[in-house]
C-alpha cells in the first residue's frame, strides 16, 4: 500500500485520502458504513470542515472509538479570533475528540499572519500550545494567497485544487511545497466531476510522491474504485495517457471548477452549476440536467445583471458572465437536439 508523508509534519498516510464533504449528502448510517469500509481497507486520512454541515458529526460517529488510529483534518472559515475558538470547540465536539491532527484556515481571502490584526494566526498558535491542534494548514483557491502561504514559512500544509487539468501555475505550487517541506493536499482531483476516468486521475497523482489526493466520496461504488487501485495501481501507459491528452484538449483552460465562491448571485443564478453545464452534460450526461427544474435554473441566466460581482470573486479570474452566456446558448442547442446525442 503506497503512502505519503505530509512534509515536515511527519504524518505518513495511505495515498488514498478521504474527502468528507460529500458524506453530508447521505444518511448517518450510510456515511458510517462508507467510512468504516474505508478504514477497514487502510484509509487513514480524513478531511472535513466546520462548513460541511454534518460531515464532522458523521466522522465523529464513525471513529470516536479508534481516534488514535487515524488522522483528521478540519477547517475554520472564521474571520476573527472569537469565531475561531467557537468553531474549534464545535468541531472537537462534533468529532468527539480533544485534538485535530491538522487545522486549516478555510479558503481565506488573505494569508493569515501574526500581527495582521485579525488575531487568527495567534489563535492557531495558542490552540497548538494547548494541544487542541497538532499542525497548522491553509486551504485556498487563489494562487496569490497560496504562494504567500508557502513563502511565509508559517504553514505546514497547503490544500489546493490539483488534477491533470491543472495549469502550470498550479503545478508550480506543488513543486514549491515540496521544496519548502510543506505537505500538499490535493482537492478536486476529479476537477469537480469533469474528469470521469478515476484510473487516469489516480495514475496521474502517483507521479507526485509528496501529494496526498483527497477523493470526495459519497457512494460505496466510488470508494470501491479508489480502493481497487491500492491492489493494482493504474499505470500512465498509452491508453490512460491518451485519456489525459484528450481531456486536456477538450477542457483545460477557461472552465468553471464549481467551487461556488462566486455565490450568491444577485440575480439568483446558480453559477457554480450553470457555468459548467455544457461540459457536465457532455461528459457525464444525466436526465437531471434536462429536467424542467434545471431548465428554469438555466433560464435565469437571461436575467444576468452583468454587475461583475461573480467575476470579481472568482479565484480563477474567469469571465463568469461570458461563461454563463456560452453555457446557456449551448444548453439551448442541446435541448433542441442540435448538439447532444
Amino acid at each position: 500500500m503506497r503512502t505519503v508523508t505530509l512534509g515536515k509534519t511527519g504524518i505518513t498516510v495511505n495515498k488514498n485520502g478521504f474527502g468528507a464533504l460529500p458524506i453530508q449528502r447521505v444518511s448517518l448510517e450510510k456515511a458510517v458504513d462508507i467510512l468504516h469500509k474505508a478504514y477497514d481497507h487502510g484509509v487513514n486520512f480524513y478531511d472535513t470542515a466546520r462548513f460541511y454541515t454534518d460531515s464532522e458529526e458523521k466522522l465523529g460517529a464513525a471513529f470516536s472509538d479508534r481516534r488514535e488510529k487515524i488522522y483528521i483534518a478540519s477547517k475554520t472559515a472564521a474571520q476573527n479570533a472569537e469565531d475561531f475558538w467557537k468553531d474549534l470547540a464545535v468541531t472537537l465536539g462534533n468529532l468527539k475528540t480533544d485534538y485535530l491532527d491538522i487545522y486549516q484556515f478555510h479558503n481565506p481571502s488573505f494569508c493569515p499572519k501574526p500581527g495582521d490584526g485579525s488575531g487568527l494566526y495567534e489563535a492557531m498558535l495558542e490552540a497548538k500550545a494547548q494541544g487542541k491542534i497538532r499542525h497548522i494548514g491553509i486551504t485556498n483557491h487563489r494562487l496569490a494567497v497560496a504562494r504567500e502561504a508557502i513563502e511565509s514559512g508559517l504553514y505546514e500544509t497547503l490544500q489546493f485544487p490539483f488534477s491533470y487539468l491543472s495549469s502550470e501555475q498550479e503545478l508550480g505550487l506543488v513543486k514549491a511545497c515540496e521544496k519548502a517541506g510543506m505537505g500538499f493536499i490535493a482537492m478536486k482531483g476529479l476537477a469537480g466531476g469533469l474528469i470521469n476516468n478515476s484510473a487516469a486521475a489516480y495514475a496521474y497523482m502517483l507521479q507526485f510522491e509528496h501529494v496526498l489526493p483527497i477523493w470526495g466520496v459519497q457512494r460505496e461504488r466510488e470508494l470501491d474504485e479508489f480502493l481497487s487501485y491500492q491492489d493494482q495501481e493504474p499505470v500512465l501507459d498509452g491508453e490512460l495517457s491518451e485519456v489525459i491528452d484528450r481531456d486536456r484538449k477538450e477542457i483545460q483552460g477557461e472552465f468553471c471548477r464549481g467551487c461556488g465562491y462566486c455565490m450568491p448571485c444577485p440575480a439568483g443564478i446558480e453559477i457554480n452549476n450553470c457555468a459548467r453545464m455544457s461540459l457536465m452534460i457532455r461528459r457525464a450526461p444525466s436526465a437531471a440536467q434536462l429536467t424542467p427544474e434545471m431548465q428554469e435554473k438555466m433560464k435565469k441566466i437571461e436575467g444576468c445583471l452583468h454587475c461583475g460581482k461573480c467575476k470579481e470573486k472568482c479565484p480563477y479570474g474567469l469571465d463568469t458572465p461570458a461563461l454563463l452566456e456560452r453555457n446557456y446558448q449551448d444548453y439551448k442547442e442541446i435541448l433542441a437536439g442540435k448538439a447532444y446525442d
